[in-house]
């Protein structure tokens, strides 16, 4: 049994991990402020159905299974609350999902912007410091984005590369060209890690994640109050999300540009497979470990193409729409990363079948009566 304290533990992925870790027996800590519950009140963009706060999550939890999470409602980015965490936890490894996760929030406005870097940077820092002054052996888990890499036209490598240059070779972080103030904090948060990797030795692994789709855990399935967050608008929601929604809803489904967008996508089960496997095999001490932590590609297109087909198969009226872009980024590229280091650990993928889309459908169907259709696109631009 390990002390792993879970710092964004309220969130879409962070409590679906707090309930995969205690269920295997693990002492689970969990930290968060409710600050996305906060924001998308405040931008009337909540998900699809309510889910209890953490307290009365953690209530259900001991219920369903008899074991107990702990939980402290604090702010990450306020270090002497942070460290009291540490002094009663003593985790022996800390995964970070603290941070405002949404690059279309980022980019809303000054306020947002200045939130975002704030909160993102503010809370890696203080983990830093905390693991350094009260748990030094701790292995941070930090969950990072392939939105750090862009789409260079060349394959994108697992977090390191090698390069020659007038005769000489050396190895560094692969080239990073983010396309959002919040991508982009992640390439800090990133450049933070290893600099104080090879300062202070600290043990570190950055999943560079790309966009997660799905709802079901083997957790969440055992009680639907047990559930985690289905965003479906443009500024929380995932890309599949959206569009099954969509989809469900008679709205059609909003394609930017031509497209040709190619990104890597992960099922919500995997991730807490991966999550798991770099707890199980951590990084050495004065290692910064970068896995890229997706499990297949598709194009904006091809997502579109799917849920549609699988839309119609179930009796659905689904239209797809191209729509001006909103975002300043490649429509057509090349794009090919290197994903096999979690593989290597023994990840066994769940792929984006039409079995998983069919029964995101029904989730949607389930709750066809909560979708407000004015929350789906509001036209973010940059």
């Amino acid at each position: 049994m390990s002390h792993i304290l879970i710092l964004g533990g309220d969130g879409y992925l962070g409590w679906p991990t707090a309930m995969a870790f205690s269920q295997e027996g693990h002492e689970v800590w969990v930290v968060d402020n409710y600050l996305r519950r906060s924001l998308c009140r405040d931008l009337d963009v909540e998900p699809l159905f309510s889910t209890p706060n953490l307290l009365e999550r953690v209530c259900v939890w001991k219920g369903v299974s008899g074991k107990d999470i702990h939980i402290r409602i604090g702010d990450c980015c306020d270090y002497g609350f942070l460290s009291q965490v540490f002094r009663e936890c003593r985790p022996e490894a800390v995964i970070h999902y603290a941070e405002q996760p949404s690059a279309p929030y980022s980019m809303l406005n000054q306020k947002a912007a200045n939130l975002t870097l704030t909160n993102n940077l503010q809370s890696t820092l203080n983990i830093i410091w905390a693991v350094h002054e009260h748990a030094p052996e701790c292995h941070i888990i930090k969950l990072g984005t392939m939105g750090e890499y862009g789409t260079p036209d060349i394959d994108v490598e697992e977090g390191w590369i090698e390069i020659e240059h007038k005769g000489r070779r050396d190895r560094f972080l692969f080239p990073r060209q983010a396309s959002s103030l919040y991508h982009t904090t992640k390439v800090q948060d990133t450049d933070l890690l290893w600099f104080y990797v090879r300062t202070w030795g600290l043990r570190v692994t950055d999943l560079m994640q790309g966009p997660v789709y799905g709802l079901s855990t083997e957790e969440t399935d055992l009680d639907e109050r047990l559930g985690t967050f289905f965003n479906y608008d443009e500024i929380f929601g995932t890309v599949v999300n959206r569009f099954v929604i969509q989809a469900v809803a008679g709205y059609p489904l909003t394609v930017y540009g031509k497209g040709g967008q190619t990104r890597g996508y992960i099922n919500i089960k995997d991730v807490l497979a991966c999550v798991e496997l770099a707890l199980m095999s951590p990084a050495d001490a004065g290692e910064l470990r970068v896995l890229n932590q997706i499990t297949e590609t598709f194009t904006v297109n091809e997502l579109a193409e799917k849920v549609a087909r699988v839309g119609k198969e179930l009796g659905h009226t689904v239209e797809i729409k191209s729509i001006e872009n909103p975002r300043k980024e490649l429509e057509e590229h090349y794009y090919n990363p290197t994903y096999t280091g979690l593989i290597e650990l023994g990840l066994k993928p769940h792929y984006l079948t039409d079995e998983v889309v069919a029964d995101m459908f029904e989730t949607g169907i389930k709750y066809k009566k909560n979708i407000q259709t004015e929350r789906i696109f509001r036209g973010v631009k940059w």
